[in-house]
């Protein structure tokens, strides 16, 4: 991509109030060809270098309306829900251009039985898998592929819909009455995330991240929507990147053209790297998190321009994504009783940026007197780079340990095994 001086001309809609969202618009806004960014309905986090608005992001029709109202000429979807929802579908029918799939793709997500038969039809390795219906099917489908037992529920789970047990009992109970759940085989080894921008055709992959699901240090505890991630991986093998896009990502693409449901915007492939080769773990529809505050940090390229022209149909003119040598390590702070019953209403203080370290505000509100206080179960993320993943590390905990935030908790060994 031609990075030579620009006049800015963006005006950048971002959807969502997550800390996804407040890591869009901070890289977003450093796109010197972004003019404005606004964020709808946006956190305490993105007020800080955006224009807030309160508008319901699962509601296509007042999205489609603020976009044209503010004259932004892309919008970026952050979360699942709206794309589910058919967000990108209203906005793209006002002629506006936007960085997500329709509704009809967005199932890749949005239905785990529908990407399982996505990736049956395109060929692409994954786990043996069988879809129940009922207790009967998933009793069976236990007994089939023995422990560990993994069930995840069909629709979407904000990252906790996904059990790994070796408990028959507690898999049956994950299970139960849900209308639809995947039971699948185990995969073993090390898990990767890869990022993928696409317009439907051509596709550029972003730094491949590892993030930590589950809640507690040496990964005990349920799953949750990420507890720390860092990038990038030292151990993954030379030319897996370009396997997964052989092997996965364009015969996914080509098979979501072929039943007329073409996937634009950010293909998250969730691998295993087992002892049997690549396997797909998942797909998302959008920037994981919280992947996405390690791998953004370290591209070279300007964002906002990229995601512009997959928006367009123009990704060939886009050469390959630059990301420079450093490394990055984010830590999240949650609130005491998450994954569960988070606890809300802590108040929360926090120290200046750092030159190697920052804050990106996930679960954040302010209160009647102004002041930053927890709102959701993931509530901060640290988010600090350094020139390998050891110096990485240590400039993020040090960050966290300067956080005033009396409920909050965090695991202790994120990118511990990769040091």
């Amino acid at each position: 991509m031609n990075t030579a001086p620009v006049d800015p001309w963006l005006t950048v809609l971002v959807v969502g109030a997550g800390g996804r969202e407040h890591s869009l618009a901070r890289a977003i806004a450093a796109d010197p060809a972004v003019s404005r960014v606004h964020v709808a309905p946006g956190n305490p986090g993105t007020s800080t270098l955006a224009t807030n608005h309160a508008v319901d992001p699962l509601d296509p029709d007042a999205v489609a309306a603020l976009a044209s109202e503010i004259g932004a000429n892309l919008v970026v979807i952050g979360p699942e829900a709206p794309l589910v929802a058919g967000v990108a579908d209203a906005v793209r029918a006002a002629g506006i251009a936007c960085f997500g799939p329709s509704a009809a793709a967005a199932q890749l997500e949005g239905s785990k039985a529908f990407a399982k038969q996505v990736m049956a039809d395109a060929g692409v390795p994954t786990a043996a898998s069988l879809v129940c219906h009922n207790d009967v099917e998933l009793a069976a489908a236990l007994d089939r592929f023995g422990a560990p037992y993994v069930v995840k529920h069909d629709g979407l789970a904000a990252g906790k819909g996904v059990l790994v047990t070796s408990d028959r009992a507690a898999a049956l109970e994950h299970g139960r009455g849900a209308d639809q759940v995947v039971v699948e085989e185990y995969l073993d080894g090390p898990e990767a995330s890869l990022f993928v921008i696409t317009d439907g055709s051509h596709a550029l992959p972003l730094q491949p991240a590892q993030d930590f699901k589950r809640v507690g240090d040496d990964d005990q505890g349920p799953n949750t929507g990420g507890m720390g991630a860092y990038s990038p991986l030292p151990w993954l093998a030379p030319g897996a990147v370009d396997q997964v896009m052989a092997e996965v990502v364009h015969p996914t693409l080509a098979r979501m053209a072929e039943l007329g449901s073409p996937f634009s915007g950010l293909l998250y492939v969730g691998l295993a790297m087992t002892s049997r080769g690549v396997r797909v773990v998942e797909f998302n529809a959008r920037f994981g998190d919280p992947e996405t505050e390690v791998v953004l940090p370290l591209l070279r390229t300007p964002l906002a321009q990229v995601l512009y022209a997959a928006a367009t149909g123009s990704l060939d003119s886009v050469g390959e994504l630059e990301f420079d040598d450093r490394a990055a390590v984010c830590v999240v702070l949650a609130s005491r009783g998450y994954p569960g019953a988070p606890q809300k209403g802590c108040r929360i203080v926090l120290p200046p940026d750092a030159e190697d370290a920052f804050v990106i505000q996930a679960g954040t509100s302010l209160d009647a007197a102004g002041q930053l206080v927890a709102s959701g179960g993931r509530v901060l993320v640290v988010v600090a780079t350094g020139a390998d993943i050891a110096a990485a590390r240590r400039n993020a905990y040090a960050h966290v340990t300067q956080i005033d935030f009396v409920d909050g908790f965090y695991r202790s060994d994120i990118a511990a095994k990769a040091v």
